[in-house]
């Protein structure tokens, strides 16, 4: 017998609404995901990601083949006064990260990164295709 569930499209919207604002508790319950564009031109993929509140040296970028894998890590500033005390904290401290296959193998040799403004900005050249050829057999 299948089991059958009913999916309401508001329910997410209004828990996100009505239970987070109201929630004291810290901590988020999930780290925040890495958003990015992904935008293919002719021979090079471009990639633009969001990085907000990260420092330049806690980026790291590694290129496998066709696989792009992003890491950061948002580093918390120690900065209570006698006296105060926090009663909500959104902002997200520690790593995120984020993985993902292009379409084609990147030659990672005339890669470029560049960090501005919070925002990662990569340009990555496709590998040239390597030409198969047929061996005669002797």
């Amino acid at each position: 017998m299948a089991n059958i569930t009913r999916i309401d499209p508001f329910d997410d919207l209004f828990r996100g609404f009505f239970v987070r604002p109201v929630d004291f508790d810290g901590a988020p319950a999930q780290p925040p995901s890495i958003k990015m564009d992904v935008k293919e031109q002719g021979d090079c993929y471009l990639i633009h990601a969001d990085l907000p509140g990260v420092k330049k040296e806690d980026i790291h970028v590694v290129v496998d083949g066709s696989q792009v894998s992003l890491s950061a890590e948002v580093k918390q500033e120690k900065e209570t006064k006698e006296g105060e005390r926090v009663l909500r904290s959104e902002r997200y401290f520690g790593k995120v990260s984020r993985s993902f296959q292009l379409g084609q193998d990147i030659d990672d040799s005339k890669a470029v990164a560049r960090f501005n403004d919070g925002v990662l900005e990569l340009s990555l050249p496709k590998r040239a295709e390597s030409s198969s050829r047929r061996l005669s057999i002797s």
